[in-house]
């Protein structure tokens, strides 16, 4: 019933354009990528890592995904990609559609519109960091700039425990700061010291992606300069940078032409930002050295770099590119969604995150299909639930979108259905942006301020990700052009877990004349008993009544702190221990 992960092409009779499609079939396999812990991991057909999906502008994807994991639910997000006209197949549970649950089937059926570098991953619960995840690219027979070869290159963190088990741990009373779980070592196309063979004098598009879980990196190439081409699917102007740094959900590709020398081999460096880590155990391999290998007779040195070499490193600053196409700036904004990120405790003592001080939590209905029931409703907010912090928009409006940070870690933004024009960000790439030291004095963006808006540039670069930094603001602009329900969230994973996301929901409207279900993706919503009409709460009768809908915990009395909690918690376990040893 399932296909081997090698796609077959059915040939249409028109243009060079095909139907590419790929069966797969979830299993738990058993891996061992950093050498140091075997663990299971989700696989594809049996092996694991999982395909590099590869596909040309004009095709139609296809993807069959059956569940075979036994006890885990499991859906696939297209990272990127803006499934204009088909936001049902964008991949998040109880967004665009159900949990796809043990022994049930989906089929993700779409044409792609775009060329670039993106990735795939799972998009329910905490799912993607335990393997399911990897490289999408979409070729362009027509890009602007010339190269005689290509490699895909991901970058990830690696858990040697499942997500089950570190997720008990990390929501804790006893982890009341929400300190991020540490990953045990740092991968490479999923493994390490990786060697990539090139020819001298050739000319190499490298697309790095980073598809880990929470941990940026920086990467640069010993004696060779690199050329941006194109950021998350987008091109831009090619400029040169000496060192990147690629939060997790970012996308670069670069051109790199080689020396004519075969004489040595050349470290390409991968950097995790240490910065991001609470604690640095003393096993944790952060620099990495993977090589553009010339000869195979040659050495393969290691870089030499201090544990805190990321802190000294100076990272190419991606609001500085120009977008190829030269698209400018959108006027002033129709609306503006003014969000406020913060990271707090709530009554059960676990560390939560938050955007306006409401924690993501979803709804009983998948937002999308509450979007396509609820008639002239679907464009009051109301019913889509308080705690899925949806925003309706109108059909092509021009958005604006203004993160403040009022925590002192940063944040790499995903937004689902669109790249986003980079506005503005403070403060800018360089000594300040990664001072976590910024204790209480957060930054807050001011529109009538002429200095900062006379510096606003005219080609902004566009991209899906974008790191917001700790203490300042981020302002990013997009046109509300494609109806549908779009994700906008932190995608370090465990903050997504903390509810770090919101809902737009998209001229819904058009959304119910423009869009048709697939039978499967209803049959998916009976296979997990989840309720495919109705109001957040699921209630079909009165679509304002919230009554019974999914909320965050409540908030703390005033005057608690986390700490005061753990310690009134431990009294009060000791005071029951104490009282069962007097009546024993």
């Amino acid at each position: 019933m399932w296909s081997l992960s090698v796609p077959f092409l059915f040939l249409l009779t028109f243009g060079q354009t095909k139907t590419v499609t790929y069966d797969f079939n979830l299993t738990w396999v058993t891996a061992n990528p950093d050498g140091l812990a075997e663990r299971k991991v989700i696989g594809v057909n049996g092996q694991w890592p999982i395909p590099v999906i590869e596909v040309s502008k004009g095709d139609r994807l296809v993807v069959n995904m059956y569940n075979g994991l036994e006890t885990h639910n499991s859906s696939i997000h297209f990272h990127g990609l803006y499934q204009n006209g088909t936001t049902s197949m964008d991949g998040p549970s109880m967004v665009n559609q159900c949990p796809v649950v043990p022994g049930a089937s989906i089929t993700y059926n779409f044409t792609l519109e775009q060329t670039g570098t993106y990735w795939y991953h799972c998009h329910t619960d905490w799912c993607y960091p335990d393997g399911q995840r990897q490289a999408l690219i979409v070729h362009d027979n027509n890009t602007y700039f010339d190269f005689d070869d290509e490699y895909t290159i991901t970058m990830s963190d690696w858990y040697h425990k499942l997500t089950e088990d570190i997720r008990p741990e990390f929501m804790s009373l006893y982890n009341p700061t929400g300190a991020e779980p540490l990953p045990q070592a740092f991968l490479v196309n999923d493994t390490q010291n990786t060697k990539f063979p090139v020819e001298a004098g050739k000319t190499y598009m490298l697309r790095f992606i980073n598809i880990g879980a929470f941990v940026a990196q920086y990467l640069y190439i010993e004696d060779h300069t690199m050329r941006i081409v194109e950021i998350d699917g987008v091109y831009v102007d090619e400029t040169t940078a000496e060192v990147l740094y690629i939060a997790v959900g970012q996308c670069y590709s670069v051109l790199v032409t080689m020396k004519n020398s075969t004489e040595k081999n050349y470290p390409m460096v991968t950097i995790a930002d240490s910065v991001l880590l609470d604690t640095i155990p003393s096993d944790l391999t952060l620099n990495h050295t993977n090589w553009l290998e010339y000869n195979t007779n040659a050495g393969y040195a290691q870089a030499t770099l201090e544990i805190d070499v990321s802190s000294e490193l100076e990272a190419f600053d991606d609001m500085s590119l120009v977008s190829y196409d030269h698209e400018t700036l959108l006027p002033e904004p129709d609306i503006q969604v003014k969000l406020t990120v913060l990271m707090d405790n709530l009554i059960n003592g676990k560390g939560y995150a938050f955007l306006n001080k409401i924690s993501y939590t979803s709804p009983k209905v998948p937002t999308l299909y509450t979007a396509l029931s609820a008639g002239e409703l679907a464009n009051n907010a109301t019913v889509y639930g308080e705690y899925t912090h949806p925003v309706v928009l109108d059909h092509n409006a021009v958005v604006e979108v203004v993160l403040e940070n009022q925590d002192t870690g940063s944040h790499p933004f995903h937004l689902h259905g669109h790249a986003f024009q980079l506005v503005t960000r403070y403060p800018s790439y360089g000594a300040d942006f990664y001072d976590y030291s910024a204790g209480t004095t957060f930054a807050t963006y001011n529109s009538s301020n002429e200095t900062i808006t006379s510096n606003f540039p005219t080609y902004p670069a566009r991209r899906d990700t974008l790191v917001l930094p700790p203490g300042g603001y981020f302002v990013i602009r997009f046109v509300a052009d494609n109806p549908g329900v779009w994700f906008f969230h932190c995608h370090i994973d465990w903050h997504l877990a903390q509810g770090l996301a919101m809902t737009f929901v998209e001229a819904p409207m058009v959304l119910q004349q423009r869009l048709t279900v697939p039978d499967d993706h209803w049959e998916v919503c009976r296979a997990a008993s989840v309720p495919d009409v109705g109001n957040a709460a699921a209630n079909t009768v009165d679509y304002l009544d919230l009554k019974g809908q999914n909320t965050q915990p409540a908030w703390l009395p005033a005057g608690f702190t986390a700490r005061g909690i753990v310690a009134l918690v431990f009294s009060c376990i000791s005071a029951v221990a104490g009282m069962a040893s007097i009546t024993m």
